[in-house]
């Protein structure tokens, strides 16, 4: 079964056996939590169950671990202010796994792999065809011609 679950304030994709990381959750080491769930399906995409907003059943998962992410580094800076400021925070996590999906406790099935049937194809022949000969144009560059400098000529205005 598929399942789409508000966890966190986030809505997950789940499956059973699904190992997410989310926001952390103040819950000890090794107990279940229950979250509530928007959507089920089965895993061929048929059957689907739509909340408003929320459907009776839950999705349950057991707390595997509590910890923290890399450190983030944020740098602001202001050209030609002389502002720079560096900031950073590490960002703690909860690790759950999956165990249940509404009523369905069964453990997730293998994925049958299906072998498909392949025809050969007859290749055909085909005719290699030389590329075409690039003919360079040469166009002949007229001579410059030379103009003679303009005088500046003084318009007397005296009539």
């Amino acid at each position: 079964m598929i399942a789409v679950a508000k966890i966190g304030g986030h809505q997950e994709i789940v499956q059973i056996g699904d190992q997410i990381e989310t926001d952390k959750l103040d819950t000890e080491v090794g107990k279940t939590i229950s979250f509530e769930t928007l959507l089920i399906s089965e895993e061929d995409g048929t059957n689907f169950k739509v909340g408003t907003p929320f459907l009776e059943e839950k999705v349950e998962a057991k707390i595997l671990e509590h910890g923290r992410d890399k450190k983030i580094i944020v740098f602001k800076m202001k050209p030609r202010k002389r502002y720079r400021k560096t900031l950073g925070h590490r960002q703690d996590y909860t690790l759950i796994e999956i165990t249940k999906i509404g009523a369905n406790s069964a453990k997730p099935a293998k994925k049958e792999t299906t072998v498909k049937e392949t025809k050969v194809v007859e290749k055909k022949e085909v005719k290699k065809v030389a590329p075409k000969k690039t003919v360079k144009k040469t166009v002949a560059k007229k001579p410059a011609v030379k103009k003679a400098p303009v005088k500046k000529v003084a318009k007397k205005l005296k009539s």
